[in-house]
């Protein structure tokens, strides 16, 4: 409930005490950073890794504060682009997949469901180490009237809809771990990685438009949500062709700005197992 004045002095506080006192996971940033961008010396991935920390603070405290928001205070910091391609192809194709990832402030863009004509279904992987706080980021993202969705559900949900042919628009944080024993593993920031098979067989099979989304930074706790088309007609393309357009879209923008994408994150924590051909 505090003003943005003093959310923003809490994180310069707490940005002090992550980085130099508990050094929160500093060594899975240090390791993802590293092998992410060989090129830098030590002490650039050194001031990337501090760039990181001011902003994971900001951004954890942001979603917090997301419970509190109302419409107007949002959307006096946050715009959103490329809405209206969304939704008239979400209108025409029976539902469109929307791609994001952990990058920026991914929660906020909760409110999109306020821009479209059709229900937005937030796929999610349930926090099993931290329920209240897995159920207080549900009730805030359900503010907005998105339908949250756990991701062992998403697909039978889509189907639904699909059947009863009401156009809606799923959203998923595609760049999460996967188990080891997915089928879908590629390159993504000089690493393999293991990626689920399900946002891209749901496009297919539905043959629902894929969209991108990149959450710009304007400044602190402003965003711009820009949303591109990534695929047009996925029936007519192979998996792979999907994942790695979705990949070369996060490269593109992580490259561009790394402080703020999430290397606190355990993405890379499995092996691709023998006989698992990578995708290329």
């Amino acid at each position: 409930m505090l003003p943005f004045g003093c959310l923003y002095f809490l994180s310069d506080v707490w940005y002090i005490v992550i980085k130099g006192l508990v050094k929160y996971r500093n060594e899975v940033i240090a390791d993802n950073l590293i092998h992410a961008f060989p090129e830098k010396s030590a002490r650039e991935i050194l001031l990337l890794r501090n760039k990181f920390y001011r902003y994971f603070c900001d951004v954890t405290l942001e979603s917090i504060k997301l419970y509190h928001l109302n419409a107007k205070q949002l959307h006096k910091r946050i715009k959103f682009t490329g809405t209206e391609k969304l939704d008239a192809l979400a209108e025409k194709h029976n539902g469109a997949i929307l791609l994001a990832f952990h990058y920026n402030n991914w929660e906020w863009s909760s409110a999109l469901q306020q821009q479209l004509n059709c229900k937005l279904l937030m796929v999610y992987n349930k926090m099993r180490d931290n329920e209240p706080m897995d159920e207080f980021l549900q009730n805030a993202r359900e503010k907005w009237g998105g339908e949250p969705v756990q991701m062992g559900r998403a697909a039978k949900v889509t189907f639904r809809y699909f059947a009863q042919q009401e156009p809606v628009v799923v959203g998923l944080i595609a760049d999460q771990s996967a188990l080891a024993s997915s089928q879908m593993w590629a390159m993504f920031m000089n690493r393999e990685a293991a990626f689920f098979p399900g946002p891209v067989k749901i496009a297919r099979k539905t043959n629902q438009p894929v969209f991108f989304q990149y959450a710009k930074r304007l400044g602190r706790g402003k965003y711009e949500y820009r949303y591109t088309l990534l695929a047009d007609e996925p029936a007519k393309m192979d998996d792979r062709e999907i994942l790695l357009r979705y990949i070369e879209k996060m490269e593109e923008v992580i490259k561009t700005n790394p402080e703020y994408y999430l290397w606190s994150h355990k993405r890379w924590k499995h092996k691709r197992p023998e006989g698992t051909a990578l995708i290329q």
